[in-house]
């Protein structure tokens, strides 16, 4: 039996071209997987879409739940196109036996760069600057004069490895790092450059202050009118974690009246944003689609990542990235086609 894996349709075509550009599908050919893109776009995976398959890729942000998990118990691999799992029901597919993968040593370079590219946009106001040029309105110019980085300070939320690629990539810029993790990361903090802080005050000491936590329900929010109005009125917050992450609503108040000087957003509340949210009417703040890190070095890396979990689940190898455990320690289970593993699924 051939080990079958799923793609799903939001980001790519039925000929396995997406908006990434080559993912690699040829490599799982190679290694004589077979795979097929499903024919329709959903934002939530159904069990029927999944019947018959072994591994499912998700290119976008569909959501796996328990019900997406097909009763056959042939689903054994979710793999993730990125670092994020957040639409993923780690926890139910753990219970039924089915693994989740994701690719976060891939993202970790890209999405630092992303942050910095959005640090000096900000820094610098490029975007209005860009449009002064196009509308011939260079007499304005001199209204926006950037704000030099000599002697700023970056507070970063969330250091987990991208939050530390990060830092790596500022401190490097010669500029003053602060951080705030909710778990200890003192240790690897240190070694980097970081001053670890108290939220509270890595929010009233920066310059610029760089979201990067996880969004689960613990973190809806986590950066809300209380924290914002922490902030300076001189400060700049960027955003490239979730949307939900920060109170879209209390930052847009924030913004629009002065008392938080601009923002650099690649995540939404809402994906995509509407066109007449009152962020993309606001001068100081850039707006990316939630795709900054797209670059072909990320396509490359991320591919690569993915390609090899799924060959090696197919195999019956444990991946090298996983997000739930859902076999106990010693009982990696022959996850090739053909091979019963009930007992293994029980015990998860």
């Amino acid at each position: 039996m051939v080990y079958q894996v799923v793609v799903t349709r939001g980001y790519a075509e039925p000929d396995g071209s997406t908006v990434f550009g080559d993912i690699g599908l040829s490599r799982l050919t190679g290694a004589g997987l077979a795979w097929r893109v499903l024919d329709e776009e959903v934002e939530e995976l159904r069990a029927d879409q999944l019947e018959g398959a072994d591994a499912v890729l998700v290119l976008g942000h569909e959501r796996v739940s328990a019900r997406s998990i097909p009763a056959s118990g042939r689903l054994r691999h979710v793999a993730r196109f990125g670092a994020g799992f957040d639409a993923v029901d780690t926890g139910a597919c753990a219970r039924r036996g089915v693994l989740v993968t994701n690719a976060p040593d891939a993202v970790r370079r890209p999405v630092a760069d992303s942050v910095v590219a959005l640090l000096y946009a900000l820094s610098h106001h490029l975007v209005v600057k860009d449009r002064l040029v196009r509308q011939g309105r260079w007499a304005e110019r001199a209204a926006w004069r950037g704000s030099g980085l000599t002697g700023a300070t970056v507070g970063i939320v969330g250091l987990g490895g991208i939050g530390q690629e990060t830092a790596r990539r500022v401190r490097a810029q010669g500029l003053r790092v602060l951080g705030y993790n909710r778990g200890d990361r003192g240790r690897e903090a240190a070694d980097i450059g970081i001053e670890t802080r108290p939220l509270d005050e890595v929010l009233a000491e920066s310059d610029y202050v760089v979201v990067i936590v996880a969004s689960n329900p613990g973190t809806r929010h986590f950066i809300g009118e209380r924290e914002l109005s922490l902030m300076r009125p001189t400060a700049r917050l960027i955003n490239v974690s979730r949307g939900v992450v920060v109170d879209e609503e209390a930052l847009t108040a924030r913004l629009s009246d002065g008392r938080l000087a601009g923002a650099g957003l690649d995540v939404f509340t809402e994906e995509p944003l509407r066109t007449d949210s009152p962020l993309t009417t606001l001068d100081n703040v850039v707006l990316a689609p939630h795709s900054l890190c797209w670059t072909d070095r990320y396509t490359e890396a991320v591919s690569a990542s993915v390609m090899a979990s799924l060959i090696a689940v197919s195999r019956g190898e444990q991946p090298h990235e996983t997000v739930n455990t859902p076999f106990p320690p010693g009982t990696w289970p022959d996850t090739r086609p053909g091979h019963d593993n009930e007992d293994e699924r029980d015990r998860a």
